[in-house]
């Protein structure tokens, strides 16, 4: 069978040819619902395939031992759970209403990353899209869809990347939702996780055991071995789907530092560069590697900029534990270099980690870094959950959001962030397995010992249990708070920011490079961008509590924070927990 087939059944006139990489399987057999089971015949390599006169909605599992029945790792669909039977679907039964859609191009990425169940499965999501469009938002950013087990899950956890999981809702609906995004103008990203499977069900260990190299260990246990071609085609194969079956327009790939077989990145975007032709498909890593190398055309559009909000959690909130300790001192100094180079660590020793992380990163646009306040991980990562409006002071969140919405690299919010929202989010899951969730709890647990807050067994008691249903719901944020003060202000705020990127500042990104930026004070930055069409943008901010002096020459003021505060910068000086935004066009 040929490397780059595909994993999964093939439908056709006469049923489906189901396939399967098993090669620690003596024999292979399928069993459909309803039908005698069929034994599978030996294709070579490891591979097994069998002809079998179904229709879609048929369910089928592998029989890959006498003992063990196993779903098929490439399902499309699952019926109820990853250790149930999987779905044949059609795919091309679909009907898109916009399937003259071609997407939009990367510099107008406005992006908010959202948890599909949190906000109410795929219907919830569709509802919320006409408001995130009025918002400014170009894009919606899905956390992994991958079946897990359970009916909740972060989505890190999945074993199925290939099945949506039907906790919410069906493959039609998912369809349907990016069909409606689309018919608003709205792009929808899909967070990947390639690195890894979830600890429940993930039955390849059992038969294709080459699937992994037991030599690199990861924290979710062997590595996942990329130099096999079927393992290659399988995750390239799962990428394409999801930009082929589901006209999902970007992936979002997790953690791909955990991917021992780097050059397989750059093959995988290359092959997505190729096959995916004729619309806007965008490529975005999360890489604690800083590899400033892959973020070039025909690889990878951009990074989330982890250096970025890691600088500047710790200048709004005066936090310096765990990892914040590598980037709390010196915190202006810090963000000036993200903000005029991109990365802050570019192949120093980052303290953390115990050794050197990143690549110059200076000669790239603004545009290959994706700028965050705060996401899924930052939030959720807290043993608490809280997000920055429970943290931060109000006014100094105020001109981060400026500073966030204003800059020339692409902004990310994270659900109900536009509005402040007060409910945390936690880390949740919903294992069935009583075993696995205690253990689950208790490393929760474990993990936050070292910090200050939580030294007591008792304060370590009062962390949420990942998986109690009470955890999950608590985490899903209430869009009707948004009516009220002061979310409503926060809200109008956030509006309005991004009203004036999409005027003044998207219109001139292509071409964009930063000219340079400095501390002028503790908490205090000026940046300077030298725009698309010639104009420069500048941008100065202060989270702290004392003025600071600055010298900025007189230009067009697109934003300031607090009313006068483009006076006082004129005069030489910028105002506490301020950002002021300037425009200096080319004919000036």
């Amino acid at each position: 069978m040929p490397d780059k087939s595909l994993w999964g059944p093939l439908l056709h006139d006469d049923g489906a040819t189901f396939r399967l990489w098993a090669p620690s399987s003596d024999g292979v057999t399928l069993e459909v619902e309803g039908m005698d089971p069929v034994p599978m015949r030996a294709a070579g390599e490891g591979w097994y395939a069998a002809d079998a006169p179904v229709k879609p909605g048929a369910r089928y599992r592998f029989r890959v031992s006498p003992d063990l029945l196993v779903p098929d790792p490439a399902a499309r669909a699952q019926a109820e759970d990853v250790h149930g039977a999987s779905v044949l679907i059609d795919h091309a039964s679909y009907r898109w209403r916009h399937a003259d859609w071609r997407g939009r191009p990367w510099h107008e990425t406005v992006l908010y990353e959202l948890h599909v169940g949190a906000c109410g499965g795929y219907a919830g999501v569709r509802a919320m899209l006409p408001r995130l469009r009025d918002l400014g938002i170009t894009a919606v950013e899905l956390m992994p869809l991958a079946a897990f087990p359970g009916d909740r899950n972060w989505g890190y956890d999945g074993v199925q990347p290939f099945a949506p999981d039907p906790s919410y809702g069906t493959p039609e609906e998912l369809k349907a939702l990016v069909d409606e995004a689309h018919g608003l103008g709205l792009s929808i990203f899909l967070d990947c996780v390639f690195n890894h499977f979830g600890p429940d069900g993930a039955y390849l260990h059992a038969y294709a055991r080459p699937f992994f190299d037991e030599g690199i260990h990861t924290p979710w246990g062997a590595a996942i071995d990329f130099t096999k071609p079927p393992v290659r085609a399988y995750f390239e194969e799962c990428a394409l789907m999801w930009l082929r079956d589901y006209r999902i327009d970007g992936l979002r790939l997790d953690a791909v530092h955990a991917i021992a077989d780097q050059p397989w990145l750059d093959a995988l975007a290359r092959r997505i560069r190729s096959e995916i032709t004729g619309r806007e498909v965008h490529l975005v890593l999360e890489n604690e590697g800083n590899t400033a190398s892959k973020l070039v055309p025909g690889l990878y559009d951009a990074q989330w900029n982890d250096d970025g909000h890691n600088t500047l959690h710790p200048l709004l909130t005066g936090e310096r534990e765990g990892y914040y300790e590598d980037f709390a001192d010196d915190g202006a100094r810090k963000l000036a270099r993200v903000l005029g180079e991109g990365f802050l660590f570019q192949g120093e020793e980052m303290p953390h980690l115990g050794r050197p992380r990143g690549e110059a990163s200076a000669h790239l646009p603004p545009t290959a870094f994706v700028l965050f306040l705060q996401n899924h991980d930052q939030v959720g990562n807290r043993a608490m959950g809280e997000r920055l409006s429970a943290l931060a002071d109000p006014e100094a969140l105020r001109a981060a959001a400026a500073l966030l919405l204003l800059s020339p690299q692409i902004p990310m919010l994270f659900m109900g962030e536009e509005w402040g929202a007060s409910a945390p989010f936690l880390f949740f899951t919903g294992f069935p397995d009583p075993e696995l969730a205690k253990a689950v709890r208790e490393g929760r647990r474990k993990e936050f010992a070292h910090f200050a807050a939580f030294q007591d067994e008792s304060a370590r008691e009062s962390i949420p249990d990942p998986n109690h249903p009470a955890t999950f719901e608590a985490s899903r944020p209430d869009p009707a708070e948004a009516q009220r003060l002061p979310h409503g202000a926060i809200l109008e705020h956030h509006k309005a920011l991004l009203a004036i990127r999409h005027a003044e500042i998207i219109p001139r990104l292509r071409g964009a490079m930063a000219q340079g930026a400095e501390a002028v004070g503790d908490a205090a930055v000026i940046a300077r961008w030298r725009m698309g069409d010639g104009a420069t943008l500048t941008i100065a901010t202060n989270f702290g509590a004392d003025p600071a002096q600055v010298k900025a020459q007189g230009a067009r003021i697109l934003f300031e924070s607090k009313p006068g505060a483009a006076s006082s910068l004129a005069a030489g000086t910028l105002p506490p927990r301020t950002t002021i935004a300037l425009l200096d066009s080319p004919t000036r």
